[in-house]
């Protein structure tokens, strides 16, 4: 596979509680949304605000940040950033002690791939998330207030680089956009075949109920929205298409840039994908008031290797709906 035409740059947050006992939210990247938007539009000049002032306003319809408190959602808002950027949450337990730490990526996609606006914009909004505290809209045992900044790191391929290490910033370190594939083998830690796919997150791949009203989660799903390899294929070129390419490809989608010899290897990566079959699936719904429809795991025959990079790279950007929320993203076995 040739370098991929598109930016992208991976913060690894770490944050150590520094509270007797705080208690995450069921879906933390939420929160972090939610309240790292707001501190970042509130410290902006006007002009520079608006974007993220319209973007908030779904939120703003339900109370803003006291939507937190008062955790009486019934469905999440449809609310992204106005920059792409992925917030997910590594999977942990729900109540943490003191100097225990949590962790999550921040993901900077296409034209919104800058370090700069990192450090000067998302970093002073995290720092003052770990010191406020305003009970007009924290639960008592929030993390809000109750944190340190310990170590940010950026991801070179499949490396961690110190940015941030015990609460100290290195201003001379400087992320680049396409650090993030430098020696980046997405078939390394192969031990043999792979058959088993795990989803981190809640995922829904049909886009075509965006924007509908939330329904009550099945609590079976349909064999027909069980997705085929070929559709988690499909899924990751959509995504791929909806990112900004930047300069000097500005306007193209990702197919268009994309090398003849690439387009090919995808296309019959797809056509592989269709000869293998699915052996069984474990999905169960989400609540609805959880973004994403449903999570689990499935059992294919014997991924072709043509294929496992296609599927590794769908894992790092996230496919389907509320990518922006951490949704869409798995492993394999």
């Amino acid at each position: 596979m040739s370098p991929l035409p598109l930016n992208l740059i991976r913060y690894l947050i770490v944050c150590r509680v520094n509270a007797s006992m705080v208690w995450l939210s069921p879906d933390p990247a939420v929160e972090f949304s939610l309240v790292l938007g707001t501190f970042i539009q509130e410290s902006l000049p006007t002009i520079q605000a608006r974007p993220w002032r319209k973007a908030l306003v779904p939120w703003k319809e339900l109370g803003g940040l006291s939507a937190i408190r008062n955790r009486s959602l019934k469905a999440i808002p449809g609310a992204a950033w106005p920059v792409e950027a992925v917030i997910f949450c590594y999977p942990g337990k729900r109540a943490y002690g003191e100097g225990e730490l949590v962790m999550l990526e921040l993901k900077l996609i296409g034209e919104s791939a800058d370090h700069s606006f990192f450090l000067e914009t998302v970093l002073p909004a995290l720092e003052a998330a770990s010191s406020r505290i305003d009970r007009g809209w924290q639960t008592p045992n929030s993390l809000w207030g109750k944190f340190d900044i310990n170590a940010v790191y950026v991801a070179r391929g499949h490396n961690w680089e110190t940015l941030v290490h015990d609460g100290r910033l290195d201003l001379r370190y400087s992320a680049t956009s396409m650090q993030w594939c430098e020696g980046l083998d997405l078939r390394r830690h192969s031990s043999g075949p792979f058959q088993n796919l795990i989803w981190i997150t809640p995922f829904n791949l049909r886009s075509a109920e965006e924007g509908r009203p939330a329904r009550k989660p099945r609590q079976k799903i349909a064999p027909a929205e069980v997705p085929s390899l070929a559709e988690i294929l499909t899924s990751l070129m959509m995504r791929m298409n909806s990112l900004p390419i930047g300069k000097p490809h500005k306007g193209a989608t990702f197919w268009d840039v994309l090398a003849p010899r690439d387009r090919d290897a995808f296309q019959e990566a797809l056509d592989r994908c269709s000869e293998v079959p699915m052996i069984h699936s474990a999905l169960r719904p989400v609540p609805r008031v959880r973004p994403g429809r449903w999570t689990g795991r499935q059992r294919f025959g014997v991924i072709p290797d043509s294929v496992v990079p296609y599927l590794g790279l769908a894992s790092i950007f996230h496919i389907g709906e509320h990518t922006h929320l951490g949704c869409g993203t798995f492993t394999l076995s």
